[in-house]
């Protein structure tokens, strides 16, 4: 096992296995879906709808743009756990999400973005 060793200010020790800066950083992301980081010295991201620079910071606001786009909300209650978007009954394009914005992860934005490429993007916080 090679890495660093790190010591919490509660005494427990874990290893970082490659170490960067941000590894060492314990932080709670300033909104839930910004914290994706989910391995250590991964930064955390953000999506970002590109016409207008604005940060995605809820489904509701998710939802309004992917409408815009020519999205359709799935009705899926087979799955309650997922919220799903299908671009026409004839494409075989679906995103799927987790019911909590709390889980959306790096991988989900990255799979809108696949999708939407040019109104969609993924960045680091300090870089919108």
């Amino acid at each position: 096992m090679s890495g660093v060793w790190v010591f919490d200010k509660n005494g427990v020790a874990r290893l970082i296995t490659n170490p960067t800066r941000e590894s060492f950083e314990q932080k709670e992301p300033p909104y839930p879906g910004t914290g994706t980081a989910t391995a250590p010295g991964a930064r955390p991201r953000e999506l970002v709808y590109l016409p207008s620079n604005q940060v995605i910071r809820s489904y509701t606001e998710l939802e309004h743009r992917l409408t815009e786009l020519g999205w359709t909300r799935y009705p899926n209650s087979d799955r309650p756990d997922l919220i799903q978007f299908h671009r026409s009954h004839n494409s075989a394009h679906l995103i799927s999400l987790p019911k909590s914005f709390a889980n959306f992860k790096h991988f989900h934005m990255y799979d809108i973005v696949i999708k939407n490429r040019p109104f969609f993007q993924v960045r680091d916080p300090t870089t919108s």
